[in-house]
């Protein structure tokens, strides 16, 4: 390592000290940010002194349940792991975690979707001698603003996508789609019918091959656009999936799917059979904790299929009290249009609704529309005021400001 490297270590981590001292955040970023102004592949060099390899794992949701669960089944087997817990999924937050800890057996870093090109060149395309696995969940529709649609997504990592071990979700045609040309792939899915849906939802993102263009006809779907499908256009169909049951630690179908990605995630590694059971979910991801004798669960909600997600597993936990908070900050994404095709109107008309954030009216317009009535507060405390167990929904700036509000806790 040269000493201008070593150089740029030292103050990220002078930058790292004084952004935590002067609380302008958990310096989970600006480290990084400064260090790749410094020397742009910084990164590449950093991940050398990774000694086993690095598992990116990339999607629309999970990213940071799968990766801390992977993380903790090689901390089980006696490794160190270098790790973006905050939930700091760009470069330069994966930058900063290097910067504190670039000692260990491995690197296991959830990647934002749009950045997984140019995470993947630095980590994984330039350090040939080190194991790659890439770990690819799902695609949804999430801050068009930013991304775009799925198949916009899917042709840019297909031109990335080359080398390394892979493990892709069956059940979701445009992440099995890229799984065609690779050598090296694991395929994880759901082979249980009686989670099929009734009604398609609102939040059908790939309904069309894009092998050939053709319709996709599905046997059935678990939940967006997510099931076990074929176009009978050009035969091409749901790959036979290579793991397909697990005991979940996380109640929710979605949380079946992280589970079985941690799983052929550390399989592809060698590692079989992993305990899982005393897994504790990432903050915000179904985060359970106790305010003034009242009972708090966060289920951070960031897109339709998300949103939906959590909504069917509250409902079945038996939640009468929501909040849903609405924000469209920068991590949130500026348009939030998609609110319409959550599926609102499965919330039982029993169930007491709170909606705050900074766009609370386009909420409770939408869930008027569905035929709920909402009620407007300007802030947490008056919705577990008048709740016992309260089930809150953010986006994810929201999730950020609950936390911080409830326990003092900033992430980034």
């Amino acid at each position: 390592m040269s000493l201008w490297v070593r150089l740029i270590i030292a103050l990220g981590k002078l930058v790292s000290y004084i952004s935590q001292s002067l609380h302008f955040g958990a310096g989970a970023t600006w480290p990084g940010e400064i260090a790749l102004m410094l020397r742009p592949n910084i990164a590449s060099e950093l991940i050398k002194n990774l000694k086993k390899g690095v598992i990116l794992v990339a999607g629309t949701n999970g990213k940071t349940t799968t990766s801390l669960m992977i993380k903790q089944i090689l901390e089980q087997q006696g490794l160190t792991i270098v790790h973006n817990a905050s939930g700091a999924n760009l470069l330069n937050g994966i930058v900063s975690v290097l910067i504190q800890k670039s000692q260990a057996d491995w690197g296991v870093f959830e990647v934002d979707e749009n950045s997984l090109p140019v995470v993947t060149e630095q980590l994984t395309t330039n350090n040939k001698q080190l194991m790659q696995v890439i770990v690819l969940l799902n695609l949804f529709r999430d801050q068009l603003d930013r991304y775009g649609e799925v198949d916009v997504i899917v042709e840019k990592w297909q031109k990335v996508l080359k080398t390394g071990s892979f493990v892709l979700n069956a059940d979701d045609p445009a992440i099995a789609y890229l799984g065609k040309n690779l050598t090296h792939v694991t395929y994880f899915g759901v082979n249980d019918k009686k989670h099929f849906l009734k009604n398609v939802e609102h939040a059908t993102d790939s309904t069309f091959c894009l092998n050939c263009g053709g319709r996709l006809t599905y046997e059935g779907i678990y939940y967006s656009h997510i099931g076990i499908w074929r176009c009978e256009r050009c035969g091409f169909r749901r790959p036979k999936p290579d793991v397909f049951e697990v005991t979940s630690p996380l109640p929710g179908l979605y949380n079946q799917y992280n589970t079985l990605a941690a799983v052929a995630a550390v399989k592809a590694l060698g590692i079989h059979n992993p305990d899982i059971s005393d897994f504790m979910p990432a903050f915000g991801r179904q985060e359970e904790f106790e305010f003034d004798g009242k009972q708090v669960k966060i289920f951070l909600s960031k897109n339709p299929a998300g949103f939906n997600a959590s909504l069917r597993t509250v409902l079945e936990q038996g939640a009468n009290n929501l909040l849903l908070i609405l924000n469209d900050r920068i991590p949130d994404g500026r348009d939030v249009s998609w609110i319409w095709d959550v599926d609102f109107e499965m919330i039982s008309k029993n169930t007491k609704i709170f909606v705050s954030g900074d766009r609370v009216y386009d909420l409770a317009l939408r869930l008027q529309y569905a035929e709920k009535k909402p009620i407007v507060i300007s802030s947490v405390y008056e919705a577990l005021s008048k709740s016992e167990t309260l089930y809150i929904l953010p986006t994810y700036s929201a999730m950020l400001d609950v936390r911080n509000t409830l326990l003092g806790r900033k992430i980034l």
